[in-house]
């Protein structure tokens, strides 16, 4: 592994790791326009072609907690490199593929980067000084969203005017700038724990989230009451309690369950759980709206690209709002952050029930639930490296941000049963209903309220930079001063 450069410069650093989380963001929406082509382009049944969707679903949530733990252990910057690697290979797979199999191994790869993320936050909490840490956290935490949102426009105007294989060429592309960006600027961190890996805690892990996540989004084209859901169902419980007991009497754990029920990481966790939905319902949502036939009564009869230039200004209003969400968890701790971001989303929401009918109403509703998004997302990082010592910065920060892809898993499942149920009949084919929107959108807003509820649990904090500075020195909890 190439030395790591010397002295860190923090602007070099926060931009290089935020362009990385945005790359790797970017790999979600990327195959999102040539989803329905897929079964022709690939010579696969519709049901299988779906598999290049769920295999990266699958890759990202076994990658992301076990990635987070080797960072860790054998360093941050060295796993961010590999993850980086498996998203050129991964582009490489698919930009050659003609065939599905070629293309699940290609887009599975592309998920084993998703640890990008919270190794980077990891990186910054260990390298830069404590005043730029709260900005530089809730940006890069930020970058999920932000990549996703970017992403869908460019991706569906290189579909519409070139050959689809260049979606994964231009996503190679990207993450090798990153790589060499990363090779050339972000330093190592000293800050690692060594230790032997908890190989059985890992396979324990990664069994159970595949058992849960293959449940969850495969549940309805198999039946929600068949055999196989039930069965995965079950298998999920059974293996995720077997692991948690392996997990609290083995000497070193993937996952520290001691540290993770700790009152102000359990109910963060939770809280990202449901900010995960909410985020990903407007996803959901707003896309079809816009391009249902005006012949429904409310679609808007937009193209994709359309739909994907209204969603971008969302991804835009994440990155502003970025600087604002470390500002207020500076001066009020981020659990106040945490708190306002869900009472946006939920306010967003409920401004969509209202506001449905124009183009423009769908971009204000978007920026609005954007906005939300980009406090929680600044939040949530803050809250877990103030109760984790340093040494488990990788690893806990990973398992929060595999709580929030639980989140968007679930608000997936939800919605799609609730928009194929209730429909009406348009040319002799079932278009979700204008209510089945409005009820998915209630059921956002709804989940922005429980995060708002399950954050005002979490423990009141002294400020971000307060806790950032004796929380990465001694890596004990900051419980001294109340928000307020």
């Amino acid at each position: 592994m190439p030395a790591s450069p010397a002295a860190p410069r923090p602007n070099a650093v926060v931009a290089v790791l935020a362009l990385a989380g945005i790359v790797v963001s970017l790999m979600q929406t990327l195959v999102i326009p040539i989803v329905p082509e897929l079964p022709k382009l690939l010579d696969a049944p519709a049901s299988d072609a779906a598999w290049a969707v769920t295999a990266t679903l699958l890759a990202a949530a076994v990658a992301t907690p076990v990635v987070g733990r080797l960072g860790d252990m054998a360093g941050k910057r060295r796993m961010l490199l590999l993850s980086l690697v498996l998203l050129i290979a991964g582009s490489v797979v698919c930009g050659l593929s003609d065939t599905l199999v070629p293309m699940v191994v290609g887009r599975a790869l592309q998920g084993l980067s998703a640890a990008v993320i919270p190794l980077g936050i990891s990186i910054m909490r260990d390298e830069l000084p404590a005043e730029r840490l709260g900005g530089a956290t809730a940006l890069m935490s930020a970058s999920l969203g932000v990549g996703g949102a970017l992403g869908l426009p460019a991706a569906a105007l290189i579909a519409d005017n070139l050959d689809w294989h260049m979606l994964f060429w231009v996503s190679g592309a990207l993450g090798a700038v990153a790589l060499v960006l990363v090779l050339a600027l972000v330093p190592e961190s000293a800050v690692r724990t060594g230790g032997r890996f908890d190989l059985l805690g890992g396979l324990g892990m990664a069994a159970g989230l595949v058992c849960l996540l293959l449940a969850i989004s495969k549940g309805a084209d198999w039946g929600w009451t068949g055999g196989t859901t039930l069965g995965l169902f079950a298998a999920a419980v059974v293996i995720l309690l077997v692991w948690g007991r392996w997990e609290l009497h083995t000497a070193q754990p993937l996952v520290d369950l001691r540290t993770t029920a700790r009152r102000q990481v359990l109910f963060t966790n939770l809280a990202s759980i449901a900010i995960g939905f909410s985020m990903f319902a407007m996803s959901l949502v707003l896309p079809q709206l816009l391009q249902l036939p005006e012949a429904t009564g409310f679609g808007l009869g937009r193209s994709l690209l359309t739909a994907g230039l209204v969603m971008a200004p969302s991804g835009l209003v994440m990155m502003a709002f970025a600087p604002v969400s470390a500002g207020v968890s500076r001066a009020r701790g981020p659990k106040v952050t945490l708190m306002i971001g869900a009472l946006i989303v939920a306010a967003g929401y409920g401004l969509n029930i209202l506001l449905m009918s124009e183009v423009w109403h769908l971009v204000l509703v978007s920026c609005v639930i954007g906005a939300g998004i980009g406090f929680t997302y600044g939040a949530m990082p803050a809250l877990i490296m103030g109760a984790v010592p340093a040494s488990e910065t990788a690893a806990a920060n990973s398992l929060n941000t595999l709580m929030r892809s639980i989140g968007t898993s679930v608000a997936s499942a939800i919605a799609g049963v609730i928009l194929a149920q209730m429909t009406i009949s348009l040319g002799g084919f079932a278009l979700p209903s204008e209510n089945a929107f409005k009820v998915v959108m209630a059921i956002g807003a709804g989940a922005a309220l429980l995060a708002f509820v399950i954050a005002s649990f979490i423990p009141g904090r002294r400020p971000v930079t307060a806790v950032a500075s004796s929380g990465s020195a001694d890596g004990v909890e900051a419980d001294a001063a109340p928000v307020r």
